[in-house]
């Protein structure tokens, strides 16, 4: 399949999932998918998402679409440190309880100021390093 016909397949959910910089302002435009999981990191171009905003398509972000297995390297950091063992039950459960939280705010805040869900993310990001900044000084 040529690279042109395969950004056109018409389908409901298309998830890059392996490279960066895959979805650009020259196939974005051909892209018939109603939503865009970006499964790898960076995988949309700045000039790419715009065409899709415009175009109508959610984008969910890489940022938060791929965390899980960033998540969960930190679980196994804080079980190796503390010397203490979650059962796969208990860290699937924190997992989702972790992804469907940042999700729901990344989610709310879109809705609340219409902007897209990336944009959210970094704006939820920003918050959180000023509130972090404010709290704790500069570190360390």
């Amino acid at each position: 399949m040529e690279n042109e016909a395969f950004w056109g397949v018409d389908c409901d959910i298309l998830i890059p999932a392996a490279l960066e910089g895959q979805i650009t302002k020259d196939n974005a435009g051909h892209i018939k998918a109603k939503m865009v999981i970006e499964g790898a990191n960076g995988p949309t171009t700045t000039e790419a998402d715009d065409i899709l905003t415009d175009k109508g398509v959610l984008v969910l972000p890489d940022v938060i679409a791929n965390a899980g297995g960033v998540t969960v390297s930190y679980f196994e950091w804080v079980q190796d440190f503390s010397s203490f063992f979650w059962t796969e039950d208990e860290i699937n459960a924190r997992l989702e309880r972790i992804m469907v939280s940042a999700f729901d705010a990344i989610w709310q805040v879109a809705a609340d100021k219409r902007i897209s869900l990336r944009t959210a993310a970094f704006v939820i990001a920003c918050h959180r390093v000023l509130e972090a900044r404010a709290e704790r000084g500069l570190y360390p």
